[in-house]
């Protein structure tokens, strides 16, 4: 990718581009952004065109082109169309939105996908360890729930950490539940198991607009 791709935009656009424009690459995932389309248009082109040359080709079902940025809704709106497309970028969705002061900014939030395999895999981990002793339980889960938060702790994406954290306490309870064949382990039960082992806070750990 840093010869086929990154070398390229390097030598080829960066220096020529008649606006500005930008490529971000992480391993065989990569966004490029221009300012105006047709230059747009030709790098999506052009840069098929190359990757050929070397025996790759782009998931077409993955790549698109679309208009997104500052002037994208207003352009948009003026055309009868509706809200800016949005794109998804390891593991985020991106969005086209304002500040509290009503300034353009781009709104990242944990992509609908990856927030469905993430549940999936807790409730699968959840399910392998419910009859470890809590303790153990609890310390793994607080490593796993924070190792999420890291990633995903960005800006305007509190609200989907703590629905990471609201779903993964539903299961968490249901697997404490089954650890009695009586299945009478009660909320106000699992509420005190939490004062000796609580979960950890959905957090903030990035604030990309600094």
């Amino acid at each position: 990718m840093h010869h086929v791709l990154v070398l390229w935009y390097e030598r080829k656009w960066k220096k020529t581009a008649k606006g500005d424009s930008f490529l971000i690459v992480y391993a065989d995932d990569f966004i490029a952004g221009f300012q105006y389309k047709e230059e747009a248009e030709a790098y999506y082109r052009e840069m098929q065109e190359r990757m050929s040359k070397f025996g790759l080709e782009i998931e077409s079902s993955k790549s698109r082109l679309l208009e997104f940025g500052r002037y994208a809704e207003e352009r948009r709106k003026r055309r009868g169309e509706g809200k800016p497309e949005t794109f998804d970028f390891l593991g985020f969705t991106f969005y086209c939105g304002k500040s509290r002061g009503g300034k353009f900014c781009v709104i990242p939030r944990t992509s609908r996908k990856k927030f469905r395999a993430k549940l999936r895999a807790m409730k699968e981990w959840l399910k392998r360890v419910r009859n470890i002793p809590v303790k153990e339980v609890m310390a793994t889960l607080n490593r796993k729930l924070v190792g999420h938060y890291r990633y995903y702790g960005i800006s305007h994406n509190g609200q989907m950490l703590v629905k990471f954290h609201y779903y993964t306490t539903l299961m968490l309870f249901r697997t404490m539940n089954r650890r009695s064949q009586k299945g009478s382990y009660t909320w106000e039960g699992f509420r005190q198991m939490l004062t000796y082992y609580p979960m950890a806070k959905p957090k903030i750990y990035f604030n990309i607009y600094v």
